[in-house]
């Protein structure tokens, strides 16, 4: 949730999350709560009671949705009863991902496959079914979550370095088709956010202490930092932003 700013165009905007029920998404669902929106999240564990404590929280309850976003026909029909319950989506964020370990030689197709279809695909299927209400709501916001792990070459996840890299792509691609319908399409590229996950499967000592070298910052990131940045790429006051990469790592890579 965000303590150091409001954007008053995001109360009662119709939000839909990926992945909004824990980690990173769950910082967001409340960062919009607080802000007034009205959100729905997909989240394919059981997060009722997350849902039920952000409603006692802010008197204002998200819509949880149970959904493997790799089931597409779900995810769809997930966008649908959130359209129905809050009004035609405006705010789209594509947060879900796996960032799971695998050496090249222990890639099968399969995995790979399955690494796309979590990381990359529903980004073009949550955006193609929020593009109709959006235009006709005189306009939208889509946030795609990528990551700079591609843009430090980053081993042993390499379907998942693909995808986030295929993100960026799919972003400046939207951006060009959506913009006529006022509709803006923007990658956020985190760094190394201090989650439950990976404190708990990938950081170690050696490993943070090497990365808070590579920060201009010297400061690890934790799932807050990444919230005002995408309120400000779902609100008003980005209108005039579409087809970018947003950075927010502390400073370990740079665009442009």
């Amino acid at each position: 949730m965000s303590d150091v700013v409001t954007f008053h165009d995001l109360k009662d905007k119709s939000v839909f999350i990926t992945g909004g029920g824990a980690g990173i998404g769950a910082s967001l669902t409340e960062g919009f709560l607080q802000q007034g929106a009205k959100v729905a999240f997909v989240q394919r564990s059981d997060a009722s009671e997350f849902a039920a404590g952000m409603g006692a929280k802010y008197d204002n309850t998200p819509l949880f949705i149970q959904c493997d976003i790799t089931d597409i026909a779900a995810l769809q029909a997930a966008m649908a009863q959130a359209a129905a319950a809050h009004g035609a989506i405006t705010v789209v964020v594509n947060n879900a991902a796996n960032d799971s370990r695998q050496q090249l030689a222990e890639v099968t197709v399969d995995s790979w496959d399955q690494g796309q279809a979590v990381n990359l695909r529903p980004h073009v299927f949550t955006a193609q079914a929020a593009a109709a209400g959006m235009k006709a709501a005189g306009g939208g916001a889509i946030i795609n979550f990528s990551s700079i792990s591609y843009m430090m070459g980053g081993g042993d996840y390499h379907g998942y370095v693909a995808a986030k890299a295929g993100i960026t792509g799919l972003t400046r691609g939207l951006a060009r088709e959506l913009g006529a319908d006022k509709i803006r399409v923007n990658a956020l590229m985190p760094g190394w956010v201090l989650t439950e996950r990976q404190l708990d499967l990938w950081a170690t000592p050696e490993g943070l202490a090497a990365h808070l070298e590579r920060q201009c910052i010297k400061e690890h990131l934790v799932a807050d930092d990444i919230v005002d940045a995408t309120l400000f790429l779902a609100s008003n006051a980005s209108r005039m932003m579409t087809g970018q990469a947003l950075v927010v790592d502390g400073g370990v890579v740079v665009t442009g």
